[in-house]
């Protein structure tokens, strides 16, 4: 069953391969674009002095803005992991353990009020999703080019 999924995805990049499709890089949410962006939403700034009922209404604002942020963050890790499908050295699937890993991650920072802080977490979590994802699918790359140079030595 492992064997089909991992022959059918190398298949699938063999063929982007010799198609010359170029593989754009894509983020898995729909979130900021850049880190300033991110930066802006979250930051707290000093400046104009709103009355409390302002105040009360911003910070509402950001901290629903940042829950947001993290639950797509968490969703996005959850899809990644998808694609780890082999077991470890104790035979648990790596899945399993960069799921139980990202929940054990989200509750410690459960209830985390800096602003700096989340926003700090939030980029450090996307950049992680992103490398791991990265470097799959480089080595998926190698697996399909190794088949194609043992298919061509036949």
């Amino acid at each position: 069953m492992k064997a089909g999924k991992c022959r059918n995805l190398a298949i699938f990049l063999n063929q982007m391969i010799r198609n010359d499709i170029v593989l754009q890089r894509r983020f898995l949410h729909e979130g900021p674009d850049t880190v300033e962006e991110l930066l802006e939403r979250h930051i707290v700034k000093k400046g104009n002095s709103y009355d409390d009922e302002e105040d009360e209404i911003l910070t509402r604002r950001r901290l629903t803005s940042t829950r947001r942020e993290a639950l797509s963050l968490y969703r996005d890790i959850l899809r990644a992991t998808r694609f780890f499908m082999w077991p470890d050295s104790r035979g648990v699937l790596w899945r399993d353990v960069l799921r139980e890993n990202a929940r054990k991650e989200f509750e410690e920072a459960r209830f985390e009020k800096d602003p700096e802080i989340i926003t700090r977490l939030l980029i450090g979590g996307r950049d992680a999703v992103q490398s791991a994802l990265d470097k799959l699918v480089e080595k998926q790359k190698e697996l399909v080019e190794k088949e194609r140079r043992d298919r061509d030595r036949r």
